[in-house]
């Protein structure tokens, strides 16, 4: 099998990440529960991620990297617990359900979304136009996971800082592989996915919260301090992490996170990017082929295209059936994207490049699309 669906896991990850995993669950006790050895042990791992993280997204203190399970997680805690009721969001159609869902959850709180072209592209003058005297803040993606457009997130930071605005950052797409520094970008809360561009576990991930900004927790319980304390501690990350934390993943995360550092993010960087230009090179030009977003500017390692008017679901199937590739077909929980590219109906094939994918199996995935489309 070719993989090239790593826009939704990377299912190849650096061997000293399964390593770190099962050494882990061999030798690690509960954060913060106990005092002895192996409680200890996992105190200081998951401690030193929060410090990678940090260091990798330019969160200000390891103590504000908060863990959750995934994005889709770190994201329910901060549209939930940043915006109430009165106040205005400003939001883009290039978004996932997992920003969109919880900001149509929000009770009393009114959203506006920047249209997208039919490129996938916004206008970033439209957030002066949709600004009201009761925005709050504004809820981006980085990178597009249906076009592979990126964002101008210092664009939207001067704005948002222009404007007393919160800036909330989903970087599930591009956290491990792109520049991210919090405070140069203006961003409040980043919040970030283990299992995608950083490598690691599923089932990790979290959010990074700049100085001075509050989050109310989403959900309460135990933390091992403060027993006797009716609420929850307000002291970040406690205030954010009840209950027991993935530790066995989160030590894959850290292996993860320790060989992107050896490798270099630029290095894997631009081995993505070369297979995904690559790629659109070749599939680009094939008749009745047509391939969606801006391919003039800086953008992750995806190519999403349609063969004439196929159902996405069948050329997906057909390419993993036939050539052993694997794609993802459908409407990649991006309604609003979708809509704007009008593939409403027929959904899209997404092809996403890795750090461990090759030029044969790009060249090989060419070849099928020509051989499907023909």
């Amino acid at each position: 099998m070719i993989y090239l669906d790593n826009a939704a896991t990377t299912l190849k990850k650096p061997p000293c990440v399964a390593e770190a995993v099962v050494r882990a669950m061999a030798t690690m006790g509960n954060s913060g529960r106990s005092a002895h050895q192996e409680a200890l042990d996992a105190s200081r791992v998951i401690y030193r991620t929060r410090e990678q993280l940090a260091r990798l997204l330019g969160c200000s203190a390891a103590e504000r990297v908060v863990f959750t399970c995934n994005s889709t997680e770190a994201l329910n805690i901060a549209i939930g617990g940043l915006f109430a009721p009165g106040d205005h969001v400003l939001s883009t159609d290039c978004e996932h359900n997992s920003v969109l869902r919880p900001l149509y959850r929000l009770e009393g709180v009114e959203v506006d979304f920047l249209p997208a072209d039919r490129q996938g592209c916004i206008d970033y003058d439209d957030f002066r136009r949709l600004l009201r005297p009761n925005t709050r803040g504004i809820v981006c993606t980085h990178g597009s996971n249906l076009t592979g457009n990126l964002l101008d997130i210092r664009t939207i930071g001067r704005f948002a800082k222009e404007h007393g605005l919160l800036l909330v950052v989903d970087a599930s797409q591009t956290a491990g592989v792109f520049d991210i520094d919090m405070e140069a970008m203006g961003i409040d809360v980043v919040c970030f996915t283990g299992h995608k561009s950083l490598l690691g576990p599923q089932g990790t991930g979290g959010l990074c919260i700049a100085p001075g900004v509050d989050i109310r927790p989403f959900k309460v319980g135990g933390t091992g301090v403060q027993t006797y304390l009716p609420q929850q501690p307000p002291q970040y990350p406690t205030r954010l992490e009840a209950g027991t934390l993935n530790g066995h993943g989160i030590a894959g995360l850290s292996a993860a996170l320790d060989y992107i550092r050896a490798v270099g993010m630029e290095t894997i960087r631009e081995k993505e990017e070369a297979l995904m230009r690559r790629f659109y090179e070749g599939v680009s030009v094939i008749p009745g082929v047509t391939v969606y977003g801006d391919f003039t500017a800086p953008r992750t390692a995806v190519v999403a295209l349609n063969i004439r008017d196929y159902d996405s679901g069948e050329v997906s199937d057909a390419l993993a059936q036939d050539y052993g590739i694997a794609t993802r077909p459908g409407a990649h929980c991006a309604p609003r994207m979708h809509r704007a590219l009008g593939t409403e109906r027929q959904g899209a094939v997404r092809f996403s490049f890795g750090w461990f994918n090759t030029e044969e199996e790009t060249q090989a995935a060419i070849a099928a699309v020509r051989s499907v489309a023909e």
